[in-house]
């Protein structure tokens, strides 16, 4: 049996056992991806952990990703292993900034940071977790920095003071302008001269020619 038939078959065994929790599956690039109800997600993992005809009983990573233009904006992707099958799973589920996520603290441990990591990175929060709190930036942080609307600058910078003896968090102070970089193909030409091509402007050549 080849891996697109194994994983077909894996995508319908899903969807057959959680026909109320899952909304379907599709195969891209060789992997297997499932979209799951985000109230049902206790269940849906529950379900593929403990199952025999499942048993992916290794969550790899929890992490999010952004879609702006969207209403509900988020996908909150789980990304689980099955050692008895050696086939890993993707589950996406549709979340936003206001409506919580229940926590699968109680079916992986592992999900303790990765929840905390989404909630720090997006903004998702995530029902029942036990210590929902900043994991990678500073407990003082305004915003979350992987967010497509996010400021490159940020909002606030932080330095010691000498003159406090501690941290202190200052609003975002730029010390020089965005500079303006020229990205073009390096197959193109520049459509000026470049510092250092004065040479290949004829004039240039005429005029060291003068006496």
């Amino acid at each position: 049996m080849s891996n697109q038939e194994t994983l077909n078959d894996m995508g319908e065994s899903i969807v057959r056992a959680l026909e109320n929790e899952v909304h379907g599956f599709e195969i891209v690039l060789g992997e297997l991806t499932v979209r799951a109800r985000a109230d049902r997600i206790v269940t849906v993992l529950t379900t593929l952990r403990d199952e025999a005809l499942f048993k992916f009983v290794q969550l790899i990573d929890i992490c999010g990703v952004d879609y702006p233009e969207r209403a509900r904006r988020f996908d909150v992707v789980y990304h689980l292993l099955s050692l008895k099958h050696n086939i890993r799973v993707r589950i996406k589920i549709l979340a936003d900034d206001e409506t919580p996520v229940p926590s699968v603290t109680d079916v992986y441990l592992a999900a303790n940071w990765y929840e905390r990591e989404v909630w720090d990175m997006y903004g998702v929060m995530f029902d029942g977790h036990p210590d929902l709190r900043r994991l990678l930036t500073d407990y003082g942080f305004q915003g979350h920095p992987q967010r497509k609307d996010f400021p490159l600058t940020g909002y606030v910078e932080l330095r010691y003071s000498e003159e406090e003896r501690r941290v202190v968090y200052e609003p975002v102070k730029l010390q020089q302008e965005f500079r303006d970089f020229d990205f073009m193909s390096p197959w193109e030409g520049a459509k000026y001269i470049l510092p250092g091509d004065e040479k290949a402007d004829g004039t240039a050549e005429s005029g060291g020619q003068e006496s």
